[in-house]
């Protein structure tokens, strides 16, 4: 089969734009289900957190055939966090399919990954989706996508982008706005006339780039890349060349394709293909697989630098090794070290400590994921305050900047600007959405929106929504006020209860229930004022013949604050930590006795 039988597109998005639907659609439509074959929704979501969460964080390959032609289609993340994954995607591909939802328009995230595909001139057909939807502007987003492409300097040709509008959960495309669609044809026809043909020499020497690796308990490591040059077969003799250019000698195991959804074993796979394969134990991202008698090495892969950190360090909390089977510094070391190897944007440092490792990520969804990715593996750990990364030029402190949107109702537009302004958020555009909604642009700096989010859906009563791109570094806003008030901390270790909760209620929020099992040092709750205050949770009401045990149970609680795993790193200050298990998320104080607390604030005092 020659290069011009293959088509190679990612398919690029915002998060929530419908980017797995329409690929569900297209898998649908090319034939490769049988009739009567059930299949569940967003079918590329394949990983338990992404089918909960209704986003994309590991980039996938699948395939159809669609007039004789493969199309290989990678779908990737939709948010910035894991932008890692975007751009080592689109290493593979010669084209994107940038999807654009039909209200909310060019997002942040839309920009991002727009930005870094025509970096590597690939040729762009957007996609306007949810043309069906409630209040569609298919006209001012068509107008904006246009606008986009204009700010990011697009050259002429990229500037002749073709439009396909969609509804990926009907499954119909249609080349003009106002003429319904009956299925994914025009799709097709625009991915077969406006994305090139891989342009490798197929008759040269193999040259291949590994995009992705995964383990497989039965063949070990797998590589996954596009095939730049020549033909690649099992069994084949051949050069890995390394990210400094030194030479190592392997041999190719067991060899796949991409057919749908599925892997298929082949002797040969040729220029232009997407491949996967077994046999070189040592293989990374960003290394070039090459012919063993003419090695040559292509552009490796580079991402962004992260912005944001934080310590993982080893549970020792009183309820240490209750809930987890993976404890010690050895697996916490061996965990993240592993994942480095595939997530290339996260950096991992080792400390003075060899209890706590630095991990450096692109924000907080990104290490959350990996933090919750662990725990649901039977890790137990505990993590520090996430901490933006800073930079010095020139003598100059410089810090992560963010481009920040938000959609609100317009009657909350004061409260999130004074919001944001205390974030030393600079607003520096405000568009009309229609339905009294506004779309509000600020810059802001990447440590102002660490706690944003709760406190934009509480503003909002759950109706505003945000997302973020990073922009680059400038000097140094000034001190931000991380949280105006203070929290509860446990007195004593032991078990909550009703009396113990209803004593203290009345002094702020509680984040327990009775029955908690709490230890000293461990934080219960948050304060009505600035300061910390210790409080005592586990008293018990002395009984009499006046009073019986049943009046405590008639006692009556206000319902807790329950912490998500992001809003709990979110919450927590820079003298606490967040104790992850298997079953349980505890904040808590770094400093657990209050004597050895109350010592340690007196000595960090300026004197």
């Amino acid at each position: 089969m020659s290069g011009n039988k293959f088509r190679n597109i990612a398919i690029i998005a915002h998060v929530d734009h419908g980017k797995t639907t329409l690929v569900d659609a297209l898998l649908r439509q090319s034939g490769i289900f049988r009739e009567n074959q059930q299949v569940m929704e967003r079918v590329m979501d394949s990983n338990d957190l992404e089918r909960e969460r209704g986003i994309t964080i590991l980039a996938k390959n699948t395939s159809v055939r669609y007039k004789g032609v493969k199309i290989n289609i990678v779908d990737t993340p939709g948010h910035s966090d894991f932008g890692g994954e975007v751009e080592r995607v689109l290493k593979m591909v010669d084209g994107v399919l940038l999807l654009v939802d039909a209200f909310e328009g060019a997002m942040p995230q839309t920009r991002f990954v727009l930005r870094k595909a025509m970096e590597l001139n690939l040729k762009a057909i957007v996609v306007i989706n949810k043309i069906d939807r409630d209040g569609a502007r298919v006209s001012e987003v068509a107008d904006e996508i246009l606008d986009l492409f204009i700010d990011l300097e697009a050259g002429d040709e990229q500037l002749d982008f073709p439009i396909i509008y969609t509804s990926a959960r009907e499954g119909t495309a249609t080349t003009v706005p106002g003429i319904p669609g009956q299925d994914m044809k025009p799709l097709f026809e625009a991915i077969l006339k406006y994305i090139p043909a891989p342009a490798g020499d197929a008759n040269g020497p193999l040259q291949l780039l590994i995009n992705n690796t995964e383990y497989d308990n039965f063949v070990g490591r797998i590589g996954i890349g596009c095939v730049k040059r020549g033909r690649i077969t099992a069994g084949q003799q051949v050069n890995i060349i390394r990210h400094d250019g030194d030479l190592c000698q392997g041999r190719i195991g067991s060899l796949y394709i991409f057919e749908g959804l599925e892997r298929t074993a082949v002797d040969v796979a040729v220029c232009g293909d997407i491949v996967a394969f077994s046999g070189l134990e040592e293989i990374r991202i960003g290394e070039t697989v090459s012919c063993k008698d003419q090695p040559e090495q292509l552009d490796p892969i580079i991402v962004d630098e992260p912005t944001l950190k934080m310590n993982f360090m080893v549970n020792d909390s009183p309820f240490a090794g209750l809930e987890g089977r993976y404890l010690t510094s050895r697996h916490l070391r061996a965990r993240l070290f592993k994942e480095m190897e595939k997530n290339v944007s996260l950096r991992v440092e080792k400390t003075d400590s060899p209890d706590v490792f630095q991990v450096c990520g692109r924000g907080e969804l990104h290490l959350s994921i990996l933090i919750e990715t662990m725990r649901r593996e039977g890790f137990e750990l505990q993590v520090s305050k996430p901490e933006v990364i800073f930079r010095w030029d020139a003598g100059r402190k410089m810090e992560p900047i963010e481009l920040l949107l938000v959609d609100i109702p317009e009657d909350r537009m004061g409260a999130v600007m004074e919001i944001i302004g205390t974030r030393k958020g600079e607003m520096i555009n405000m568009t009309s959405l229609g339905q009294n909604q506004l779309r509000l642009e600020f810059k802001v700096p990447a440590r102002g929106l660490i706690g944003f989010r709760s406190q934009l859906l509480s503003e909002t009563r759950g109706h505003g929504v945000m997302s973020h791109l990073f922009l680059g570094y400038e000097p140094y806003k000034g001190d931000i006020k991380e949280r105006y008030q203070g929290v509860l901390i446990a007195f004593e270790s032991g078990e909550a209860n009703n009396y113990g909760l209803h004593s203290v209620q009345d002094r702020g929020v509680l984040f327990i229930t009775p029955g908690t099992r709490v230890y000293e040092g461990m934080v219960v709750g948050e304060h009505t004022r600035e300061q910390d205050i210790e409080v005592n949770v586990c008293k018990k009401k002395h009984l009499t013949n006046m009073r019986s045990s049943t009046a405590e149970t008639a006692l009556r609680l206000e319902e807790p604050r329950v912490f998500s795993l992001e809003e709990a790193l979110e919450y927590i200050g820079t003298d606490e930590l967040l104790e992850v298990t298997p079953q349980n998320l505890r904040l808590r104080k770094r400093v657990l006795n209050r004597q050895d607390r109350a010592r340690s604030q007196k000595n960090s005092q300026p004197a």
